[in-house]
């Protein structure tokens, strides 16, 4: 891993790089160059999804780079149409397959799809990975804290993390708070806003003070808190100022300031009504 990259350990012992890249909506075709350029600038978090289409682009990249694979830390999910314990064991195969691995660091039931109700069965092929080793850790993304107590309750198995919608403007308290009550690590994507918020004076200010970015500010601010932020660019210029707000250590006010920006509203899909 990059030491530069500061990590969390999650509740298996394994580390996470707080910062990665996201790979949501990255043409494959594009994919394979990008990882490369972003491993040349330091990245070796990488976050894909069996939904996303480019886990072959991602493999491809990682491979071409020269990277020792444990030198890469990789990200992958199970849609909801493949919800089920055979069905996600053979989707999993399918991403392996896909990216040329052997293992995945992280594999995560990418919906609840409550409507379904078998994210509990999809979960218990997740356990069944974990046991032998092709995924290191487990977790979830987009749940609420219903279905995480259910999860818990039902598997005797706790998530290693939960990939939710997590910015200033929606800064999700109570279910930070429940995350850290069960040792869940919070993985925050579309960490940015989309850049929704960047123009707010109380990003700006901060940024002054730091001779930042608002953007690097609020990545700062994820890692602050002990999230892992998953940020998506496909621009060389970007990538570089995402990283570097690993560099940017702010104050506990500073933090607090940003807190007060949350309204509470989603940008995204509610992941109850979500199937």
């Amino acid at each position: 891993m990059n030491d530069q990259i500061p990590s969390i350990e999650l509740r298996d012992g394994r580390a996470i790089p707080q910062l990665g890249l996201g790979l949501y909506k990255v043409p494959n075709d594009e994919t394979s160059d990008l990882v490369q350029q972003a491993i040349e600038i330091g990245y070796r978090h990488f976050d894909t999804a069996s939904l996303y289409g480019n886990e072959v682009g991602l493999g491809e990249g990682l491979r071409a780079s020269g990277l020792p694979r444990e030198d890469a830390y990789v990200t992958t999910k199970v849609w909801q149409d493949c919800h089920g314990y055979d069905e996600t064991l053979r989707a999993f195969d399918d991403s392996l397959e896909r990216l040329g691995l052997e293992e995945v660091d992280l594999y995560l039931i990418h919906w609840p799809a409550p409507a379904q109700d078998r994210y509990v069965e999809t979960w218990e092929a997740l356990q069944r990975l974990h046991d032998e080793g092709r995924a290191h850790s487990i977790g979830v993304a987009n749940f609420k804290e219903h279905h995480l107590t259910r999860l818990i309750e039902e598997s005797g198995e706790t998530p290693a993390c939960n990939q939710v919608e997590l910015h200033p403007s929606f800064a999700q308290p109570e279910l930070r708070r429940f995350h850290a009550q069960h040792h869940i690590a919070t993985v925050a994507w579309s960490p940015l806003a989309r850049g929704a918020d960047l123009d707010n004076t109380v990003l700006t200010d901060i940024a002054a003070a730091h001779e930042c970015t608002p953007a690097q500010v609020v990545l700062a601010w994820h890692m602050k808190l002990g999230n892992v932020a998953i940020p998506k660019t496909v621009h060389p210029g970007r990538l570089r100022e995402n990283l570097a707000a690993a560099n940017i250590q702010l104050t506990a006010e500073e933090c607090a300031s940003i807190l007060t920006l949350d309204t509470g509203a989603r940008r995204g899909k509610d992941p109850d009504l979500f199937d």
